[in-house]
């Protein structure tokens, strides 16, 4: 499998992150579309089926991720 690049990672993380902060999930359809994009774009790129999933992959394939990252205790 190929891997994404870190900064790619992370950079798709970051976006994620923001925009669920941001309550984008109840914005217009737009908004909702550029985050199912990124939940897209951060599966393909970890190899997982569903979003949660993606960023715990994400999260470990990026420097500095160590086996108990509390990634793994997220909700």
């Amino acid at each position: 499998m190929l891997m994404a690049h870190p900064a790619v990672l992370r950079n798709l993380v970051q976006q994620y992150e923001a925009l669920l902060f941001l309550h984008a999930e109840e914005g217009d359809a737009e908004v909702r579309q550029r985050m199912d994009d990124i939940a897209y774009t951060l599966c393909v790129s970890t190899g997982t089926a569903d979003v949660d999933a993606a960023l715990i992959a994400a999260r470990h394939q990026l420097p500095g991720a160590r086996p108990e990252d509390d990634s793994l205790l997220t909700a």
